[in-house]
C-alpha cells in the first residue's frame, strides 16, 4: 500500500509561515526563469503584499537564491539555486533516462512531451520537449508543480493510487486544489479516476487551460510504486478518436520500455527512492 500523504496542501506546523511563503516567491521566480519576473507580477502571483515580498526576496539575495538585475529590477534564480540542484540532481538520476524518450515523443506526436515525477502529493515536470506543430500548448513547463490529479500526467500518477489514499488526500487538499484551479472539484476528481483506470490513462480535456488537452500514463518502480508519468500535452482542434489512440500508444510504448528498465536487477538500485 502507499504511504500516507505527506500534504503539503494541509494545515501547516507553527511557525511555517515565512518558508512557506519564501518558497512560494521562488517558484514564482522559477516559472519565468527566462525573462525574469518583476516585483508586481510577483506579488499578483503570490497574493502577497509589496512589502512582504520586498522582505522575502532581500533575504533569499543575500542568500544567493535569488538575483536582481540592477537595470529592469527584475528576478532570477541566483546561483545558490543552481548549486543545490546540482546536488539534488543526483537524486534524479531517472532524468538521464527519460531525456531521450520526451524527445522522441515530441517528435513522433508534434506536441509538447513532458516527464514528471512524483513527490508525495503533487507532480513535478521534470523535462520538457516540444514538437514541430505551430499552435502550441503552455500548461505546463520544467519546473512548474502541481498537486496529483491536475493536468494530464498527474491525473495519471492519481488514478494509480487505491482508493483509501485518494479519499484521505481529497479530505484534506481539496479545499486548496479548488482554490488554484477553480474547475476542479471533488466530484470532477473522482469521476476523472474512475474514467483513467476504466480507460488504462488519463486524458485532462482543458480543465487546466481552456483547450489544451493532455494524456497521461504513470510509471510504476520495481516495487510497485508510482513514481512518474509521461505526458503529451495537445490543442483540442487537433483532437479525433484516432489521434487520441496514436498519442495513447506512443505513451504506452515508452512507458513499458521504462518500467522494464526500472526492474533490471543491475539498474534498479539508482531509482528506488522517486515515490516519497
Amino acid at each position: 500500500m502507499e504511504p500516507t500523504p505527506a500534504f503539503a496542501l494541509a494545515n501547516p506546523p507553527p511557525g511555517s509561515q515565512a518558508i512557506q511563503r519564501a518558497i512560494l516567491v521562488l517558484r514564482s521566480i522559477a516559472r519565468s526563469h527566462e525573462d525574469g519576473i518583476g516585483l508586481s507580477v510577483l506579488c499578483q502571483q503570490t497574493k502577497l503584499n509589496k512589502s512582504t515580498v520586498h522582505r522575502l526576496t532581500a533575504t533569499l539575495i543575500s542568500e544567493g537564491l535569488v538575483e536582481q538585475n540592477e537595470d529592469t529590477r527584475r528576478y532570477y534564480l541566483g546561483t545558490e539555486c543552481y548549486s543545490l540542484g546540482l546536488i539534488a540532481a543526483d537524486r534524479f538520476r531517472l532524468r538521464n533516462v527519460v531525456d531521450e524518450p520526451v524527445r522522441l515523443l515530441a517528435r513522433e506526436s508534434g506536441d509538447a512531451a513532458f516527464f514528471s515525477v512524483r513527490q508525495g502529493t503533487h507532480a513535478l515536470c521534470l523535462l520538457r520537449e516540444d514538437g514541430n506543430y505551430p499552435l502550441r500548448s503552455h500548461v505546463l513547463r520544467a519546473g512548474d508543480r502541481h498537486p496529483l490529479g491536475v493536468g494530464g500526467g498527474s491525473l495519471a500518477m492519481l488514478s494509480e493510487m487505491d482508493d483509501e489514499w485518494i479519499n484521505d488526500y481529497l479530505d484534506r487538499g481539496l479545499e486548496e486544489i479548488h482554490r488554484l484551479y477553480p474547475s476542479y472539484t471533488r466530484e470532477i476528481l473522482e469521476t476523472l479516476v474512475q474514467e483513467s483506470r476504466a480507460r488504462g490513462y488519463a486524458v485532462n480535456r482543458g480543465l487546466v487551460l481552456t483547450g489544451s488537452w493532455g494524456f497521461g500514463v504513470s510509471i510504476r518502480d520495481i516495487d510497485g510504486q508510482i513514481i512518474g508519468a509521461y505526458s503529451i500535452a495537445t490543442v483540442e482542434s487537433r483532437m479525433t478518436a484516432d489521434r487520441e489512440a496514436l498519442l495513447y500508444r506512443l505513451l504506452r510504448k515508452q512507458a513499458d520500455a521504462l518500467e522494464k528498465y526500472l526492474r533490471e536487477p543491475h539498474k534498479n538500485t539508482k531509482h528506488r527512492n522517486f515515490s516519497s
